[in-house]
């Protein structure tokens, strides 16, 4: 029989810290609070890079030239639109079901109807991923225009993601100021190394499934509250204290209960996410701009609270749901809205996972009775 796992070979609750293979794609350090995209620091790319730039450089490891990006953007455009029979789908969905489960049986269904479903070969996946990265903002806008009792709005092919985005969901073209916004945060939350949603999807790439499964597994990963669901959590929250006078108590209170505060803390960051800076100044502008200052200081005072009694720090979902909420975006899509943001990655490192294959299988430490210390016994001996 082989030798038992032990702690002393390598195991870790949770796998943290364990790495489970190489990648070029992102770099995390986390106690300094380094992220970057193939060699791109994160803030560079926030303050300078639109959403389709970042996109072109996850899949291809450099950002896009000038006919490179005229070309990307001809591909993502012809690809907007959603085939009908996805549009019905959407339609016999239930109106009351969360987006999240919405996007996760859309996305199944539109694999049925993607020529190049059971081909895995880059061209093919490329393709795929052109599509899933184009229709995952329709996909969204259409459900939440459908729920409502309104009829989904076909994309302009003339505008960006971002922009698309919003006017899907509204039926207006952004302001600059809703447009920038969008697109920084859409920047930000494009990839994060081997976060739950992207090792959930490389381990069903692993094994040779297609991508459209693999990205159904990371959508189903990044549903929890303990990793996408989290700026849902945060907004609800800032919205039940309701005054910036109340949230220090408020969060006090949380603690006596031993109730977890949603979006601080960090598995990876041991100081400031890099994310946070770029997010917290955008939720401070963007609360003043809709005339809720208080938002934003509720926000700040809670950071402030939990960094003074459990130095934990606000990671990239904090500050985003403010920034969401104030582009006047239901609760329940801020989920939805970053799988549109990291369909990017996902896509990215399935492409990755799919050129450099081997099955990802872990073990696990067994706790359970000693093999052998237990015999079978008839059931009318039990």
């Amino acid at each position: 029989m082989s030798t038992p796992l032990t702690k002393e070979k390598g195991f870790s609750e949770g796998l943290e810290n364990i790495v489970a293979t190489t990648s070029a794609i992102t770099f995390i350090d986390g106690e300094t609070g380094v992220l970057a995209y193939r060699g791109y620091l994160i803030e560079e790319l926030a303050q300078n890079a639109e959403f389709e730039e970042v996109t072109h450089l996850l899949w291809h490891g450099a950002l896009p030239t000038k006919s490179e990006y005229d070309e990307l953007r001809r591909r993502l455009a012809e690809s907007h639109d959603l085939a009908p029979r996805v549009i019905q789908h959407i339609r016999n969905l239930p109106k009351t079901m969360h987006p999240m489960d919405a996007l996760r049986t859309a996305i199944s269904v539109m694999s049925h109807y993607d020529p190049d479903v059971e081909d895995n070969s880059p061209e093919a996946n490329e393709r795929k991923a052109i599509r899933l990265v184009a229709q995952t903002p329709s996909l969204v806008a259409a459900f939440d225009r459908i729920r409502n009792g309104k009829e989904p709005i076909p994309a302009n092919p003339n505008l960006r993601i971002a922009a698309n985005l919003l006017y899907m969901l509204t039926g207006e073209e952004p302001d600059p100021v809703s447009e920038k916004a969008l697109e920084v945060y859409l920047v930000l939350l494009a990839d994060h190394e081997f976060n739950a949603s992207t090792f959930a999807a490389r381990v069903t790439a692993a094994t040779l499934s297609d991508m459209h499964s693999a990205v159904v597994s990371g959508i189903s990963a990044l549903k929890g509250p303990l990793h996408g669901g989290a700026n849902e959590k945060t907004m609800e929250l800032l919205l039940k204290i309701g005054d910036p006078a109340k949230a220090r108590a408020t969060v006090e209170e949380m603690f006596e209960r031993k109730e977890k505060i949603m979006g601080i803390g960090h598995r990876v960051y041991k100081v400031r996410d890099p994310r946070t800076a770029e997010l917290k100044k955008m939720s401070k502008a963007m609360c003043d701009k809709i005339g809720r200052p208080g938002l934003y200081e509720m926000s700040d005072i809670i950071e402030q609270t939990v960094w003074e009694s459990k130095r934990l720090l606000a990671n990239v979902d904090f500050y985003s749901a403010t920034v969401l909420y104030a582009l006047g975006l239901s609760i329940d899509i801020f989920t939805p809205l970053f799988a549109v943001s990291r369909m990017s990655g996902w896509s990215a490192h399935i492409m990755e996972q799919h050129a450099h294959n081997r099955l990802i299988r872990p073990r696990s430490e067994y706790i359970g009775p000693a093999p052998g210390s237990k015999r079978f016994v008839p059931m009318d001996q039990r």
